[in-house]
């Protein structure tokens, strides 16, 4: 089984919308727990940006994990 995380978007679509940085591919993850912990890093820099005073807000609820047929 393969992942990826997703991003809500408007008129509450979710997408894909994570890519490689080498070839913008989108990111698909072997594995949940490698999901899971990209997302928390990604969430930490989040909530670290509003800390800094970089980011009025973000909802964690706007991301989630789900398993993709590959």
């Amino acid at each position: 089984m393969k992942y990826e995380v997703q991003t809500r978007m408007y008129s509450d679509q979710w997408a894909n919308v994570w890519v490689d940085s080498l070839d913008d591919t989108p990111v698909i993850f072997d594995t949940h727990a490698a999901a899971l912990n990209e997302l928390a890093d990604f969430l930490a820099e989040l909530a670290y940006a509003v800390k800094a005073g970089h980011l009025d807000d973000y909802n964690p609820d706007d991301y989630r994990i789900v398993e993709v047929a590959i």
